[in-house]
């Protein structure tokens, strides 16, 4: 367990903590930019095509070439300065943001445009979670992390709140095209505060072989790494079962808004939805996190499968906005709680490695869930929900019939699946013992040197 400085100051006054914000700010600057661009490419993609599956399988095309690249790029940021592995995936995912807008301005874009432009982006961005997450140790003292995550998903937050407004109005007055083009100078805005600061590498024991062979072995010492240390794997494992739980939220919330309202009011819902995120951030920022982070995490993910469950338990807008301001409210000391828990634990020259098995594994059930969100939303669940349908006499007596059940009755069902999850995971001795059990590698703060230039 870790006790907590007296407050945020002391993790801002730091030399490093400075550094940190400074690259906070210019990473929330990009993250309003990419927001934007996902919920209005959502929006024109299933406006122009109508199918939810043809929505999710846009998305794939952006996480598979990630999927592919993760562990290489983990042993790649152990190797790089992390700086400078964090200015090339803004970099790469801009050039990506500003060739869609180029086919977008010249009235050429198609459908199979966007795997091509969306895939070129997602192998750069693979890059930026291990060097990000790495990068922060290197800056914040092991007291800090769970603040530090806080304000890394207050960033992510900020962009959820504004950007489905600012997409709708932007799309209704200036075009599809206007928010690619402010997405690429957001990712300047990142690539410059980058630029303007020095963070301190950490100590490498070991000199990296040359070649795709040694690289290769490189990459497996992460997964080496968690599997030796029982608590982390099956922590890992759970939160595996989480990720292809909420995948399948992220393709379907825009199917179910709009089977109720119009375009502009599922900006607005999802918009108010997502201010519990930025209070649950705020709230992690400042407080830094529950002392028993095992049990807080925990906890955090029963009050989000309430959420999800409550989200499709009705056809009605109100009941969308109270499960996914619960969801999202929750998500930060869960998510904040792990990554304390997995910055203690990895030391600091393997975190680049060990950060991309998580991001592997967290990729690795979205495809899947992708896949299926669309086609078992369109073709199954639809169709049994519909007046007539196979559930219409049971389950729609409760939940109700009509166009948008189905995928409600999915929203139900990803609640028990994750609460389920919860359970069995709970039982698991390693994981309530975790923090004892696995000692903490990566508590030494490395301050000095690390400064804004």
């Amino acid at each position: 367990m870790v006790k907590q400085k007296s407050g945020i100051g002391d993790m801002l006054r730091a030399p490093g903590g400075r550094t940190f914000v400074v690259v906070w700010a210019g990473q929330l600057v990009s993250n309003v930019g990419s927001s934007m661009t996902a919920f209005a490419l959502g929006l024109w993609v299933f406006g122009e095509t109508g199918s939810a599956t043809q929505l999710a399988t846009i998305i794939l095309a952006s996480r598979l070439p990630m999927l592919v690249m993760s562990p290489f790029a983990g042993a790649l940021v152990d190797r790089w300065n992390r700086r400078r592995a964090m200015i090339i995936s803004d970099t790469g995912a801009a050039v990506g943001t500003l060739a869609t807008a180029l086919l977008l301005a010249t009235g050429t874009l198609e459908i199979w445009h966007l795997y091509v432009t969306l895939a070129f982006s997602g192998i750069f961005q693979t890059f930026q979670f291990p060097a990000y997450s790495a990068a922060t140790t290197m800056l914040v003292a092991k007291e800090h992390y769970g603040r530090a995550s806080g304000l890394v998903q207050l960033a992510g937050s900020v962009g959820n709140v504004a950007a489905p407004t600012l997409a709708a109005v932007l799309v209704v007055t200036g075009g599809l095209t206007a928010v690619f083009v402010i997405d690429f100078v957001t990712f300047l805005v990142a690539v410059g505060t980058l630029a303007a600061v020095r963070i301190r590498e950490p100590q490498r024991t070991a000199t990296p072989g040359r070649g795709v062979g040694a690289l290769l072995r490189e990459s497996k010492q992460g997964f080496a790494f968690v599997g030796a240390r029982r608590g982390l794997l099956v922590l890992l494992l759970s939160f595996t079962v989480v990720n292809f739980a909420f995948s399948f939220q992220s393709v379907l919330l825009i199917p179910l808004l709009l089977s109720m309202t119009t375009e502009a009011t599922a900006g607005v819902v999802v918009s108010i939805g997502a201010l519990g995120l930025v209070g649950g951030s705020l709230a992690l920022s400042v407080w830094g996190g529950p002392s028993d982070r095992i049990k807080g995490l925990y906890g955090a993910l029963v009050f989000m499968a309430v959420g999800l469950a409550i989200m499709g338990a009705a056809p009605s807008i109100a009941a969308v906005i109270v499960g996914t301001v619960l969801m999202h409210a929750t998500h930060p000391i869960a998510g904040g709680s792990s990554q304390a828990i997995w910055q203690s634990k990895v030391p600091p020259e393997m975190q680049g490695r060990v950060f991309a098995v998580r991001q592997v594994m967290a990729i690795a059930a979205a495809p899947i869930a992708f896949i299926l969100a669309g086609r078992l939303a369109d073709g199954f669940f639809e169709p049994l929900m519909r007046e007539g349908g196979g559930l219409a006499e049971s389950v729609g007596t409760i939940i109700g019939v009509g166009a948008g059940r189905g995928v409600g009755l999915m929203f139900i069902l990803i609640g028990v699946l994750v609460g389920l999850t919860v359970a069995v995971a709970w039982r698991h001795p390693r994981i309530r013992n975790l923090e004892q059990e696995v000692p903490d590698l990566g508590a030494e703060p490395v301050l000095v040197g690390a400064q804004t230039r």
